[in-house]
């Protein structure tokens, strides 16, 4: 199969920013909507191998977040509201009521996990079913921070801190910091990744403006992201859908958090989920295993 062969590319401008997106080239028909979210440091791209396994029975909409990508990278405000999950959540729905997709099932990885999550807050009219993959809550992480965390994951503390330090300290080699993310986190090294994929990765994230963007989008989860998650605990708001977690064996959420039991407390529907093994990137190391897990929990056509 060639390259997204049966998909093609959109720019859709929501509020100024522009999203680029991947959405079949044929009518949808009786196929849900299915709406997937890449995380860190990648794109939509990531997806490729699990679009193969899926395509025909879902309308997958694949986008790019802002930042990442294709779509647009901003310059983040002082209060890094610009990558607060909230905006982002709202690109998303923008892109998916230009669609013309009022309702659809949402699926997320790493960093597109929390912009579902927070998607799934703020438009649960919008969410069928919601899938998220190797995290826990970031309200939580946060919170249970210790050596540990701090160790596998110093990357939530090394983006936050104030520009231009990380900016710099990355661009001096962009490159190697990408891989090292890449193959990391349980991931055993860049062997997952198909060579046009790492491409893709390389191309997007080695420039200034796309790794301002991915340490806005830390700044963003470490500041306004907790206050948004503080005020909707607060006021008893819990996902309203059915949830699905997945998460890999060797990675980190695995070794240090019980996300069944943390998402359970954050959904007031029925909860599934398993562990796979596989490190962080579960769906391109597991991409057969993902598209199996999504299709039981959505549903086969």
């Amino acid at each position: 199969m060639s390259w997204f062969d049966g998909f093609e590319t959109r720019r859709f401008d929501v509020n100024g920013v522009e999203i680029f997106a991947r959405v079949p080239t044929t009518a949808r028909g009786s196929r849900p909507a299915l709406l997937l979210l890449h995380g860190f440091p990648q794109s939509h791209v990531m997806w490729h191998r699990v679009a193969q396994q899926l395509q025909h029975d879902y309308w997958l909409v694949m986008p790019d977040l802002r930042g990442y990508g294709d779509s647009s990278k901003l310059e983040g405000l002082p209060d890094h509201s610009t990558y607060s999950k909230r905006a982002m959540a709202q690109d998303m729905v923008d892109v998916m009521d230009l669609l013309g997709l009022q309702r659809f099932y949402l699926c997320g990885h790493d960093r597109g996990a929390r912009v579902a999550h927070r998607l799934a807050l703020d438009h649960a009219e919008k969410v069928e079913k919601l899938c998220v993959i190797d995290i826990a809550p970031t309200l939580d992480m946060y919170n249970a921070t210790d050596m540990a965390f701090a160790r596998a994951y110093y990357h939530w503390f090394h983006l936050i801190q104030p520009w231009p330090l990380p900016e710099r300290m990355i661009g001096g080699n962009p490159k190697d910091y990408l891989h090292s993310k890449l193959g990391g986190w349980g991931s055993a090294g860049l062997g997952y990744i198909e060579p046009q994929a790492l491409a893709e990765y390389e191309r997007c994230f080695c420039t200034p403006e796309a790794i301002h963007s991915a340490c806005e989008d830390y700044r963003a989860s470490a500041g306004i992201d907790l206050e948004h998650d503080r005020e909707s605990r607060a006021h008893h708001q819990r996902i309203a859908c059915d949830l699905l977690v997945l998460w890999g064996e060797r990675g980190v959420v695995n070794k240090l958090f019980k996300p069944l039991e943390l998402w359970q407390a954050q959904c007031n529907a029925t909860l599934t989920g398993q562990a796979l093994p596989a490190g962080h990137f579960i769906p391109e190391e597991l991409p057969k295993e993902t598209a199996a897990a999504l299709r039981r929990f959505f549903g086969q056509p």
